[in-house]
């Protein structure tokens, strides 16, 4: 212990860098932990998929959603989640996957829909983009 101390002396900076990289990782991991929603895998999001009754909502632009999409997906705008809607008051009361073009914006609708009550949120994690990387299949019906 008095070693520690000495080096967290002798390099202050160093020490103070580290213990502020430290709270930065617990912060970070506590927001994901009481966030409300899960973030998956293509991999995780093919098998929420396959249990059955899962909806997927895609909020990406419609323009994107176009150009491809997962099968099964309704696209819903994301200025949707930002008030109280009807159709998205739907969505909040059985599984959902949300999925955007990045993996970014999803996150916005999925925090929405934990406001609305929803129980069994995930957001794909990486998007269509990682959906792509992964070489699942996309659709444009």
């Amino acid at each position: 212990m008095e070693q520690l101390i000495e080096f967290a002396t002798r390099h202050a900076l160093l020490a103070a860098g580290f213990v502020g990289v430290s709270l930065l990782l617990i912060w970070t991991e506590i927001g994901r932990r009481t966030r409300g929603y899960l973030e998956l895998s293509p991999a995780e999001a093919v098998q929420k998929i396959n249990q059955g009754s899962t909806t997927i909502v895609d909020v990406s632009s419609l323009a994107d959603f176009s150009k491809g999409h997962l099968a099964g997906s309704k696209q819903v705008a994301l200025s949707k989640f930002s008030k109280p809607d009807p159709e998205t008051e739907k969505l909040a009361t059985g599984p959902v996957l949300v999925v955007c073009k990045n993996g970014q914006t999803a996150h916005q609708a999925a925090t929405g829909l934990v406001k609305l009550g929803a129980a069994d949120v995930a957001v794909l994690k990486g998007g269509i983009t990682q959906w792509k990387a992964d070489n699942l299949p996309l659709t444009n019906k």
